[in-house]
């Protein structure tokens, strides 16, 4: 199992040299499964990612996506595979009560914001939508579902394959007390990928406005989680946007001291969670 990063990022794409190292483009995380291809939401990152894929030969991969917020989709008008007759692509996520998935993914293509319809796309696509406490196979690969409280709803996602196991939880706020479906979904993973984009005095407010109730988490919850789950590996994401790359080091460092086995999340960032099970 192989997990690359190319987009890190919340909210919002954030080019420019003070976030160069880390990379600016939104949430988008690819998971290889041995010959599945799992793409974990479709942020500004997986135009480059859908680059890369094209150049290994005809596409076939499963986008799992958590939330349909536009910092999570609006990659997808974007990621050329999606043009090409020869892809075939499923799209899983929810509209969470809000019409359709397909709905939801028509309306960011229509017009005027988008000269391309959902439906004029030639690849073979379909969609589906998936359930909390939900269970299914992506080709070698099993994935379980969980919900976590972000407003308008989330999803997370455990990937298991071959006796390892990566699990996707961005937006997600903590609660008081480490959130027991996200505890029981992330028992005894490989890695955790986990919503980090406010330190404790933002989330607060200490010097500013309270980020309580945005649907964010901190470094320090992720690290509780961390122990509290038995993850091998904590990995820091959905960057803020106003994040420089000196900041997401820093946090980086704190989350160590919590956590040893913690990582910022930054574009090109590849793990192997065989490497790391077999380091543990």
């Amino acid at each position: 199992m192989e997990i690359r990063f190319w987009g890190v990022r919340g909210s919002i794409a954030s080019p420019g040299p003070e976030t160069a190292s880390v990379g600016g483009n939104t949430s988008c995380v690819e998971v290889r499964c041995g010959a599945s291809r799992i793409i974990l939401d479709a942020g500004t990152g997986v135009r480059k990612l859908g680059d890369a894929l094209l150049r290994e030969g005809p596409v076939e991969a499963t986008v799992l996506l958590s939330h349909l917020h536009w910092d999570h989709i609006q990659g997808l008008p974007f990621f050329v595979p999606a043009y090409l007759p020869s892809s075939k692509l499923s799209i899983v996520g929810s509209a969470h009560g809000v019409g359709s998935l397909r709905e939801a993914l028509s309306t960011q293509m229509a017009a005027p914001s988008f000269p391309v319809r959902l439906d004029e796309l030639s690849a073979q696509i379909s969609l589906r939508e998936a359930r909390p406490v939900e269970a299914f196979d992506v080709g070698d690969a099993h994935v379980r579902v969980a919900k976590l409280n972000h407003p308008g709803g989330v999803l997370a996602y455990r990937v298991e394959h071959d006796g390892r196991s990566v699990v996707y939880a961005t937006d997600t706020e903590h609660y008081a007390c480490v959130d027991p479906a996200l505890r029981a979904l992330a028992d005894g993973a490989d890695v955790l990928i986990y919503d980090a984009q406010y330190t404790p005095e933002e989330y607060r407010g200490d010097h500013g406005r309270s980020r309580v109730g945005w649907g964010h988490s901190t470094y320090v919850a992720g690290a509780e989680i961390a122990r509290a789950s038995g993850a091998r590996q904590l990995v820091l994401f959905h960057h803020d946007p106003q994040r420089t790359d000196v900041g997401v080091a820093e946090i980086e460092r704190l989350a160590r001291e919590l956590f040893p086995a913690s990582v910022a999340a930054r574009e090109g960032l590849c793990l192997d969670a065989g490497a790391l099970a077999r380091a543990a």
